[in-house]
């Protein structure tokens, strides 16, 4: 992705900071993905909160809020997929 709009350029940040962690060979890919991901249902979920007076508000809200993040995420992984797969070789070559 090219493209440097600030939506982008904020998720370069975050895809450089795993690749700072990815340089370790002590840490395994698969655990900063676990990590990535985590961290971004953490804030996720701090974000929901902020929407809500109480707990029970937030409660009653919880099914309807994860199948949102759930659809959205899938949509962007969807995505990126078909990008790596129709850009194959190139992004490939580009990591060697």
């Amino acid at each position: 992705m090219s493209d440097t709009s600030p939506f982008y350029s904020r998720a370069n940040e975050f895809i450089q900071l795993a690749n700072q962690h990815n340089s370790d060979p002590e840490v395994k890919t698969g655990e900063i993905s676990a990590s990535f991901m985590y961290a971004l249902s953490r804030y996720n979920a701090w974000l929901g909160s902020t929407g809500f007076a109480n707990q029970d508000e937030m409660k009653a809200k919880k099914a309807e809020m994860s199948e949102y993040f759930i659809e959205e995420y899938r949509k962007m992984l969807d995505a990126n997929l078909d990008d790596y797969i129709e850009n194959f070789d190139a992004y490939r070559q580009s990591q060697k």
